[in-house]
């Protein structure tokens, strides 16, 4: 099968590694981070959170991130926004794209938002005409795309109809989420399979969790059909709160590796990338999680 080209990599380490962190991080710590990706070459810059910083206290400084950073040309700095309330903090931080989320689960979407899949699509009605109105893009996302921790398999069905919601409300794009990390090569496949005869490649992106060893291989599926955007965690930053001490998000530097290995570009300087990795795992106490990083500084 052919694959891209190019493949645009969705940086969701400083918002989706960072917030599981029990530890206080530093705004400055939070700071390095993002200017230290921007010097590898990434362009999409997952920034903050505008939830409640009682459900997620990692995030509660987000204001302060959007207002401090210091942009770069061409690069995106974007937040995640659950409901209006979010969205408004959002803008008026600067935010340059929001990201809205839903689940492929019911019983996922009543036990962590306390609402059906319906009732939390729906609340993302006023974000979406808020966001055409001050012309911000909006991205979606749909966990448990590939496993629940509560109802085990998921249907291709069940997380198309999810999609298609997203995308008929206006989400240019809608990452597919492995939160839990049980996917495989096969049941990435036939998710995909299914999806890519309602939507096309280009609406699409995957966010694959490392639990069981399987995220490179999954997102590997993903390129050869088509699937040009995949988000990873610089470090590998993010625990899987499902499977305690199971890793969590894709390292980014093993992505590039990867991606570097098939030809594909990506425009990130993967020295830099580690340097930046080696550098938020020494804030945070600990070794990173990239297995490239690991080995080629043992080398």
């Amino acid at each position: 099968m052919d694959v891209p080209a190019r493949v645009r990599i969705v940086e969701v380490g400083p918002r989706d590694g960072l917030q599981n962190e029990s530890g206080s991080i530093s705004l400055d710590t939070k700071l390095a981070l993002l200017d230290d990706l921007a010097e590898a070459g990434l362009k999409t810059l997952e920034a903050g959170s505008f939830v409640n910083p009682k459900w997620v206290p990692q995030m509660a400084d987000s204001e302060q991130v959007f207002a401090q950073l210091q942009r770069r040309e061409g690069v995106r700095y974007t937040a995640l926004t659950p409901n209006i309330k979010g969205f408004e903090r959002a803008l008026e931080a600067g935010a340059d794209e929001v990201a809205v989320f839903g689940a492929a689960s019911e019983s996922f979407s009543q036990k962590n938002i306390n609402c059906s899949i319906a009732e939390s699509l729906g609340k993302f009605e006023d974000v979406m005409a808020e966001a055409r109105r001050h012309n911000i893009p909006v991205r979606g996302y749909v966990s448990c795309v590939l496993g629940c921790p509560y109802e085990g398999d998921i249907t291709p069905e069940a997380v198309a109809e999810v999609t298609a919601t997203l995308l008929d409300m206006g989400c240019y794009e809608v990452s597919l989420g492995d939160t839990i990390g049980t996917g495989t090569a096969g049941s990435t496949a036939r998710l995909l399979e299914t999806l890519l005869q309602k939507f096309r490649a280009e609406q699409l992106a995957v966010h694959c969790h490392d639990t069981y060893g399987q995220a490179l291989a999954n997102i590997l599926i993903a390129l050869q059909h088509g699937i040009a955007t995949v988000d990873a965690s610089v470090a590998g930053l993010g625990g899987c709160p499902y499977a305690r001490g199971a890793s969590g998000n894709v390292a980014t530097e093993d992505v590039v590796y990867m991606l570097n290995g098939m030809g594909i570009a990506t425009g990130i300087d993967l020295e830099r990338l580690m340097t930046a990795g080696n550098r938020i795992s020494a804030a945070l106490g600990r070794a990173t999680g990239s297995r490239t990083a690991r080995a080629l500084q043992a080398g």
